[in-house]
């Protein structure tokens, strides 16, 4: 028996604890040692970290990439696509999410995850044609929740929806770290009997279920686990890589990991966790086991940026509110599951009705977007008096919201003009405008200086 790895080290894990912080610069001399671990893949790029590298780090995240790429030509890198929200948190038109896909493709990405926030097939279907068109892998998504309405039978209807589509893998996203052993095993059981395709699992350890639920899949024939080297591990993030690849070893499962170069990883690591623990970046809410989760369904990144925003406004004396709020919102507005971008949307949402005072007394763009239906069918419908107020005259989108959408790409690459390098620029644009202006500007500065000082030393 065989069973793979997926290290997250580069995005999710550091995503869950450190909400993204985690510069080029800080893992470069690592990289060629991961390259030779053994592992299924390594994902680094894709969901948080493209804005981040923007907006906090000061790197364009294609160049980072390609770095990437370079030290790691041995081993499959992986992203996390957001579907039509590409890695942003709105829908693009199809253009946008065609080009996104290729670029990714061409700068050093092996494996696309691609999800739906709300498990709207028609909102998968491009990115996996397009990622299927250029000969990647295309991990077609669960984003896993628990509610009234989230049934094994309708998890199964969405992957044989996907298997159509032309997906190489099923990757069941359990963002929240709520799936159960018992509910794990169930589900890829259920999956297996369904289609002839890998299926990968994801978990988080916060409500303490995360190791359980790795064994049951392994049992129930899943053929590959998101782990975190074990510095970067438990809490909101993944469960440790070292300690599964001995639990699993000794259960007769061949790894192909080598446990030696883990400890290398690890031990470089170490000292770094140790820095974000000091400078107050690593919070020790997010290194917990806090089976309330289980109750809230939020997962680690959502949590991190709760505590974040309340942070900002002197508001951590309100997280318990915003805590028992969520779960509320949640039912409201038809039981999304919670990731990007629809963790922001009820997130916001729940801060806003315990900081208001009164529930959908201030409701933010995005809210009302969702109501409207640009994100895509609800699992099941909004509360209709929420909807009313939230919408009032407001109409709502008829079909799939990227059909009416106008293409982008060329409009916008007019509109950058000379500013532009590349198309990945005008992808970076088109993601994140404002934050993308201002790194073109900065990059420009800095470059300028450079050829200064240069010029000064001759």
């Amino acid at each position: 028996m065989k069973i793979g790895f997926t290290e997250t080290v580069l995005r999710d894990a550091n995503q869950s604890l450190i909400a993204t912080r985690l510069p080029y610069e800080k893992f470069e001399p690592i990289l060629e040692t991961i390259d030779r671990a053994g592992y299924y893949s390594v994902e680094c790029w894709g969901g948080a970290t493209f804005d981040v590298c923007l907006r906090f780090l000061n790197e364009d995240p294609w160049e980072r990439l390609r770095k990437i790429r370079e030290k790691m030509p041995h081993t499959k890198l992986q992203m996390l696509l957001r579907g039509q929200n590409i890695l942003g948190y709105k829908h693009y038109p199809d253009d946008v999410v065609r080009r996104f896909v290729e670029r990714s493709i061409a700068n050093g990405i092996d494996i696309i995850r691609i999800f739906d926030a709300l498990n709207d097939v028609r909102n998968l279907e491009v990115a996996i044609d397009e990622t299927v068109k250029h000969g990647a892998h295309a991990s077609g998504t669960i984003s896993y929740t628990t509610s009234p309405v989230h049934t094994l039978e309708k998890y199964v209807e969405q992957v044989r929806d996907m298997a159509k589509m032309g997906i190489s893998s099923v990757c069941i996203k359990d963002m929240a770290g709520v799936m159960t052993p018992k509910e794990a095993y169930d589900l890829v059981s259920a999956i297996k009997d369904a289609i002839d395709l890998p299926v990968v699992v994801h978990t988080h350890c916060m409500p303490g279920m995360a190791f359980m639920t790795y064994l049951k899949s392994a049992e129930a024939g899943a053929d590959v686990i998101d782990t975190a080297i074990s510095p970067f591990s438990g809490g909101s993030s993944q469960p440790a890589t070292e300690t599964l690849v001995y639990a699993l070893e000794q259960m007769g499962y061949e790894t192909g990991l080598d446990k030696n170069i883990l400890h290398d990883i690890a031990e470089y690591f170490s000292p770094i966790r140790n820095e974000y623990i000091e400078n107050g970046t690593l919070n020790p809410r997010s290194m917990a086991t806090d089976t309330n989760c289980l109750v809230y369904m939020i997962p680690g990144g959502m949590l991190s940026n709760l505590i974040s925003q309340l942070t900002m406004m002197n508001a951590m004396d309100k997280f318990d509110e915003v805590l028992l709020e969520t779960p509320k919102v949640r039912k409201d507005l038809g039981y999304p599951p919670l990731v990007t971008p629809t963790s922001q949307i009820v997130g916001t949402q729940a801060v806003q009705n315990v900081l208001a005072g009164e529930r959908y007394k201030r409701v933010e763009k995005e809210v009302r977007a969702y109501c409207r239906g640009e994100y895509g069918r609800t699992p099941a419908p909004i509360d209709p008096e929420v909807k009313a107020k939230i919408l009032g005259d407001t109409p709502e989108v008829v079909g799939r919201y990227a059909d009416s959408m106008e293409p982008a790409f060329e409009k916008a690459k007019a509109e950058l003009g000379e500013t532009a390098r590349s198309e990945e620029d005008v992808l970076s644009y088109i993601a994140f405008p404002q934050v993308a202006e201002k790194f073109f500007e900065e990059r420009d500065k800095r470059e300028k200086n450079r050829a200064k000082y240069t010029i000064e030393e001759m």
